[in-house]
């Protein structure tokens, strides 16, 4: 089994492929679930626009808790999801 450590080392080198802007997470949301069944790790970039009043942790948590997905980590404003 691959434990954390190993996937945020591997997201180092994974590139964002889905960006959330004003629409919001709900936005994205069915696009990460479908990412996740072809790839191991997806990474998130979130916009200022959808920050709002809100941080990049939090967005991140509740994007993840909506899809199912595993939070490997958040760094600036980008998220990593297994």
């Amino acid at each position: 089994m691959t434990d954390d450590r190993t996937h945020r080392e591997r997201a180092h080198g994974v590139d964002a492929t889905l960006r959330v802007g004003k629409g919001g997470i709900e936005s994205i949301a069915d696009e990460l679930d479908s990412q996740l069944d072809d790839r191991e790790l997806v990474k998130v970039k979130f916009l200022r626009a959808a920050r709002g009043g809100t941080t990049t942790d939090e967005l991140a948590s509740s994007l993840g808790e909506r899809v199912g997905a595993e939070l490997v980590e958040t760094r600036g404003n980008t998220a990593t999801y297994h």
